[in-house]
């Protein structure tokens, strides 16, 4: 699978994870160049906090276009520091 947002692939792997309808990908599939971490954040009754990052391609942001749990509860540990997109980024397998 892989994250694309204005032409550039952020992320490609074929370990990523379904939760809610959402694509997580590993850690080590993202493309951290293109990712600037937010101070934006939310909470999950299920998964816990999530923290969000901007996505800079070509000197375009798609501002908390991606988030993350780092520590997610326990019923969702698996997700943990894995990725996931949104805001216009594109999927394709």
């Amino acid at each position: 699978m892989k994250a694309i947002w204005n032409g550039q692939i952020i992320a490609e792997s074929n370990q990523t994870l379904e939760v809610d309808g959402n694509c997580y990908f590993p850690p080590d599939s993202i493309r951290m160049e293109y990712l600037n971490q937010s101070d934006t954040y939310t909470t999950c009754y299920i998964k816990g906090r999530a923290f969000y990052y901007h996505v800079t391609v070509k000197g375009q942001i798609n501002f908390d276009a991606a988030w993350s749990y780092p520590q997610p509860f326990s019923q969702t540990k698996n997700i943990a520091n894995y990725i996931a997109f949104w805001k216009g980024v594109e999927f394709e397998s």
